[in-house]
């Protein structure tokens, strides 16, 4: 795995956008839960992750619709609306939306919480 970027603005946005792949999109939500990568044996680390997230398989927020919806209800109700207010996100048109957008959609949701969260801290 590659270096994961900062968690800015800018990376929810190419979430958002699509132009950061799903693999880095899910590997920022997996280091947000808690998860730790360990390079030597390529697997994601659960020991430290957050014990409401199963560990086997790792969450995949973008491949499975379970690990999403999960995600989804995880969102504080004061953070349900982030990417409108702060980023003024109007969400995808009808014709534009797929499982894929939508799923990106919660992930950039849920970091931008995390961002949130640790400029409160």
């Amino acid at each position: 795995m590659t270096e994961l970027p900062d968690l800015t603005l800018d990376t929810i946005h190419a979430i958002l956008d699509g132009t950061l792949d799903d693999a880095t999109v899910n590997a920022l939500v997996l280091r947000s839960l808690g998860f730790t990568y360990d390079p030597d044996h390529q697997i994601w680390d659960p020991s430290q992750a957050d014990p409401n997230w199963p560990q086997d398989p790792t969450p995949d927020v973008i491949a499975n619709r379970k690990d999403s919806v999960r995600l989804t209800r995880s969102i504080p109700p004061e953070d349900k609306q982030l990417l409108k207010e702060q980023l003024n996100f109007p969400g995808y048109k009808v014709n534009e939306l797929t499982p894929t957008k939508t799923r990106r959609a919660t992930a950039a949701n849920w970091l931008l919480g995390v961002i949130k969260r640790h400029s409160q801290a």
